[in-house]
């Protein structure tokens, strides 16, 4: 580690200590920057230019267009979830599958993945999901370990299938490190990579996800019946078809509208993200549950959950900055070429390094303060911008359902009653756990799995 690189880890050990006393993240970043920034320009590190190029930094980030799609999508997942629509295809779905065995968490998984399609906030889904069918699960005779997991891991579906918030972010990030990595190549006919692109390089891995659920769900239904019995359900007539129709027909034409007009090309994510946010609003006024008091809490939701996000993306954008400014990012560059392995042996040690973050900062930090340093580096290594960014959005789902600090985890505690306890979620959680590695090591070995629809949608 030559010249003043050192600086730089040493400015992310700091963050990393003052968010372990508690400090916002944030206030911290930004802090920590200004600290270490100052310090550089007194000492002549580097020139009072480069720190004072932080003002044009933050203007973009302000008047980037892609982020519209944040507060867009986060007030069409919070009014959908203030509509009830998970409460009655949980219900209808239920009714539906119940007579099976296994049938109500095969219904908890095909409504988590329609909550994914429909809000991908992944806190909100565990939460309602919890909420809704945790006690009837539990009364039913479900297993409890069996039940903890498959909600918290249904729950997460909302990072990979999009429109998934993660997704947006990522997009943008990672649009940026791909131009920078070809300008360090010599390229300056660069090429772009857009939200877009994740979108639907995400779409095939979040289904193929959704059918190891329910194959693990219906082996271990058939294995041991008394984990997941069948239950007592009304039966299945016209009444319940109507009612099951009534639920699906609204969920899926909004994510016909959303995930369709970006897929086609009639739309950018940020077009269809108003689009989804004025059919939550439709949806919710159909179903009756639209009111002033409603749409205030939403808003306020929606403002709160947005403030966070750029907030951390201003403190963020001051710690690359100054990072860069030290010549932290030669340095990350330097030492992935001399891991072993090459590319793969790279992107390896970064996707370990994530998971571990994700143990204990929220995937927003990671997305702004992770990605900006070592994507340039791994995509100057050849790396497909779709396939990495699919990767780490796994692998970032898969460090929420790791215990003992996986983030689903204490949104299902949270919400849980006593007889419940802890170790059954920790329990409950393994065998996806696994799955999700499995999904990873699956895209390591056939990128087409990310890369092949992308290819056919936006082929020119």
């Amino acid at each position: 580690m030559n010249g003043t690189g050192w600086i730089g880890f040493l400015m992310f050990l700091c963050v990393v200590a003052a968010l372990g006393l508690g400090y916002p993240v944030a206030f911290t970043l930004g802090g920590v920057a200004l600290l270490f920034g100052l310090g550089g320009v007194a000492v002549g590190a580097f020139p009072a230019a480069d720190l004072l190029d932080i003002s044009s930094r933050l203007f973009g980030t302000m008047t980037n267009e892609t982020l519209i799609a944040v507060p867009l999508f986060v007030f069409m997942g919070v009014m959908l979830e203030r509509s009830k629509i998970a409460e009655e295809l949980l219900e209808s779905m239920g009714a539906l599958f119940g007579r099976l065995r296994g049938g109500l968490l095969i219904a908890v998984v095909l409504v988590g993945a329609l909550m994914a399609a429909s809000t991908g906030i992944v806190g909100a889904t565990v939460v309602t999901m919890g909420v809704l069918s945790l006690p009837t699960l539990m009364k039913r005779g479900y297993d409890k370990a069996l039940t903890a997991g498959t909600i918290c891991a249904s729950g997460t579906l909302g990072q990979i299938i999009p429109p998934s918030i993660i997704l947006v972010l990522l997009g943008d990030v990672l649009s940026s490190a791909y131009q920078q990595a070809q300008l360090a190549r010599g390229v300056y006919a660069t090429e772009t990579v857009s939200v877009g692109d994740l979108f639907a390089g995400a779409l095939l891995p979040g289904l193929l996800l959704v059918t190891l659920y329910l194959a693990y769900v219906g082996f271990v239904a058939w294995r041991w019946p008394q984990r997941a019995p069948a239950v007592p359900s009304p039966h299945v007539g016209l009444e319940l078809w109507k009612r099951l129709a009534r639920g699906l027909l609204a969920p899926l034409l909004l994510i016909l509208a959303v995930l369709g007009s970006i897929v086609a090309g009639f739309a950018t994510p940020t077009e269809a993200a108003a689009v989804g946010g004025t059919g939550a609003i439709l949806l919710a006024a159909l179903r009756g549950g639209l009111s002033v008091p409603v749409l205030r809490e939403v808003c306020r939701e929606t403002a709160g959950v947005t403030t966070m996000v750029f907030m951390i993306l201003l403190g963020a954008s001051m710690f690359s900055l100054v990072f860069n400014a030290y010549g932290g990012d030669r340095t990350v560059h330097g030492l992935l070429h001399a891991l072993p392995g090459g590319a793969f042996g790279a992107m390896l040690a970064v996707m370990a390094l994530m998971f571990a973050l994700g143990f204990v900062i929220d995937f927003i930090e990671i997305v702004f303060v992770v990605v900006p340093i070592v994507g340039p580096a791994l995509l100057m290594m050849g790396l497909d911008p779709v396939w990495l960014g699919v990767m780490m959005a796994v692998n970032l789902q898969t460090s929420f359902l790791t215990p003992p600090f996986g983030f689903a985890l204490f949104y299902l505690r949270g919400v849980a009653p006593p007889e419940l306890a802890t170790a059954d979620i920790y329990r409950g959680v393994v065998p996806f756990i696994v799955m999700q590695l499995l999904m990873l090591v699956l895209l390591a070995a056939w990128p087409a799995l990310a890369t092949w629809l992308p290819g056919v949608v936006y082929a020119e």
